[in-house]
């Protein structure tokens, strides 16, 4: 089921790139517009992470999605572009990230956890914001030959097959286009892979990021990968890594002020959120004691962090709060932790503790709603459904396309609102671009009982636009 889906994707994005005969490389301005729209880059790139979706690969945690969504914010302001870019981790242990079209861009796991600041993570969000930027799909396919294209789709296909670690299928399916393509055309590749280190470079000095990071990271897979191919390898396959490149990187960086600083706090404690799921709770329990005992760190307080969260998966409430504290002690205040207060609390029977964390939470961090979302939880909790209902529909007056709210939504009205629940579940798919499962829920919603004018006009509405698409198998569109 998984190589269907991964072929299926792949498919799609080489049918929508069909053999043109070669042209000269059009202007930066306007590179490849007559060969590819910007709305089909964006509908190739929702249909495959609509499929990774489906099929298991992305990671549903919201902190982790929202702490790579916000990095990737500053990358993007410092290019200058809009808001139309898609961040998302991959749960996948191999070191890669990769830019789809669009601006839907993954990151693997094992890349966060590989990263060694947040400057080099930045570097990489940077050079595949990049890729997307200068339009790279679009100027490969209105220059393209058939081999080309075979090219992309083999690159594609690399970096969704290794999200399983399989080092075999991914490098399997990256060679197979690569032998289809002349010397000449894969020079072309390379020349994208230097304007993004180029460009990506500015980008990162304009976050506030040392530019020095991307060719130090770089550097450095290159170096592991002599000891450890099935990892490192996974990024230099899609994005080849040479010398040459390395070297301008590190004269580029020469020329820019040196930035020293800090990792976030929500940075070191992503990564430990990440180690425990790779390794599991008992594992990363030794692991964390092992490493507080050794004095094995760069940071303590996240450490504190990790074992407070493995003690929480082993019920042990108690040691999770010690442990929560001691964390606090050498952290600045971090969403995460009032986040992380309020799990502990809620699930140690203690309601009233945990409306109290989040609610404090959201005092100093307004605008995180993974807070929200604990509030919700303990709102709920306390037997107080109507104030959570009217909380949530707050927020999504605030985030109309925020489907993780409207999964929220779905919950509180349960199986005794079907008119509400199944819209709400219906909102939620149809914002993730899932339309098959959507229109199966506004189905149902139009078949409960229920007086709402607005909503049933609304439905109607969904009801009209997603039947023909989804009879016609047409692909995702923007949501209206």
């Amino acid at each position: 089921m998984m190589r269907k889906v991964l072929v299926s994707g792949v498919l799609a994005v080489a049918l929508a790139f069909p053999a043109a005969h070669a042209a000269p490389l059009p202007d930066i301005g306007v590179a490849g517009e007559g060969a590819l729209s910007q709305a089909e880059e964006a509908r190739i790139g929702r249909e495959i992470l609509s499929q990774l979706r489906d099929a298991g690969g992305v990671v549903q945690d919201p902190e982790v999605n929202a702490y790579l969504a916000r990095l990737g914010r500053r990358i993007t302001s410092a290019a200058g572009t809009g808001s139309d870019f898609t961040f998302f981790a991959v749960e996948a242990p191999s070191i890669n990230a990769f830019a789809m079209p669009g601006g839907v861009i993954g990151v693997h796991t094992g890349l966060i956890l590989a990263a060694q600041s947040e400057g080099e993570l930045a570097s990489v969000l940077a050079h595949e914001v990049a890729h997307v930027t200068q339009r790279h799909l679009a100027r490969m396919r209105e220059t393209s030959t058939q081999s080309q294209l075979w090219v992309l789709a083999a690159i594609l296909a690399g970096v969704l097959a290794s999200r399983s670690g399989n080092s075999d299928a991914t490098f399997g399916a990256i060679n197979a286009g690569l032998g289809m393509a002349q010397q000449s055309q894969l020079s072309y590749s390379r020349d994208f892979e230097r304007e993004a280190d180029r460009i990506g470079m500015q980008y990162l000095g304009g976050a506030g990021f040392d530019a020095r990071a991307m060719p130090a990271f770089f550097e450095r897979l290159q170096q592991t990968s002599r000891y450890d191919d099935n990892q490192a390898l996974s990024f230099l396959r899609t994005h080849p890594v040479t010398g040459e490149r390395i070297s301008e990187g590190q004269t580029r960086a020469q020329q820019t002020p040196v930035r020293m600083k800090p990792d976030s706090t929500d940075f070191l404690l992503v990564r430990e959120k990440l180690r425990i799921a790779q390794l599991g709770p008992a594992e990363a329990e030794r692991y964390y004691q092992g490493a507080l005992r050794e004095r094995r760190f760069i940071s303590e307080g996240a450490q504190w962090y990790g074992l407070a969260r493995t003690q929480l998966a082993g019920r042990r409430f108690a040691d999770a709060a010690q442990s929560l504290a001691r964390a606090r002690q050498t952290l600045p205040d971090d969403a995460m932790l009032f986040a992380l207060e309020g799990e502990i609390a809620l699930a140690a029977g203690e309601p009233q503790a945990a409306l109290a964390a989040y609610r404090k939470g959201l005092a100093a961090f307004p605008e995180q709603r993974v807070l929200f979302a604990g509030e919700v939880d303990a709102l709920q909790a306390t037997g107080l459904r109507a104030a959570a209902l009217e909380r949530v529909r707050a927020l999504l007056a605030r985030y109309p396309t925020d489907s993780a709210l409207w999964r929220l939504s779905a919950r509180l009205y349960g199986e005794g609102d079907p008119l509400n629940y199944h819209a709400a579940l219906g909102n939620a798919f149809y914002f993730e671009n899932a339309f098959e499962p959507a229109l199966i829920q506004y189905r149902l919603a139009n078949a409960a009982s229920g007086d709402n004018f607005y909503l049933r006009s609304t439905i109607e509405a969904r009801l009209r636009e997603l039947e023909p698409l989804v009879k016609g198998g047409g692909a995702s569109r923007t949501p209206r």
